[in-house]
């Protein structure tokens, strides 16, 4: 059975943990371990604020939006903005780059979604937005909502 829910919210950065926590909350319905669910709210936070930061540049005028799709113990993530977009996606994605040195930005976003999720793919337009789309099989794909 496939089960969805969508969310959108202000491009602020008080928004970030209500993102993180929805989609927790949604998620434990497959009864993830505490370290998927961990992992799903970190890499959340990540794309949420990238989202605010890198592609809306902090402007609470922009909207994030999340999709999320369960399914048969498996996962997918969309977070999307509407914002100006990467020039580079294959430079973002790199380990310590960042376009925002001076708010001490760590440049390890992506590197961490990489690392915690199945697949990450990353698709963006300069001046349209990007889309991140995150997927990860649980080790648990016992769902509650059957």
């Amino acid at each position: 059975m496939k089960n969805k829910m969508e969310l959108q919210f202000s491009a602020l950065s008080q928004n970030e943990s209500f993102a993180r926590v929805t989609v927790a909350a949604f998620i434990a319905q497959l009864d993830p371990t505490m370290d998927e669910l961990t992992e799903i709210k970190t890499v959340v936070s990540e794309a949420v604020t990238n989202a605010i930061i890198h592609g809306y540049d902090n402007d609470p005028k922009g909207i994030v939006f999340i999709s999320v799709t369960l399914e048969d113990g498996f996962v997918e993530m969309k977070i999307r903005d509407e914002g100006i977009g990467i020039r580079d996606v294959e430079e973002a994605r790199q380990p310590l780059f960042t376009t925002k040195p001076d708010l001490e930005r760590s440049g390890m976003g992506f590197t961490i979604m990489e690392n915690f999720m199945d697949d990450v793919e990353v698709t963006s337009q300069t001046g349209n937005g990007t889309i991140v789309t995150l997927r990860k099989h649980l080790s648990q794909n016992k769902m509650l909502c059957n």
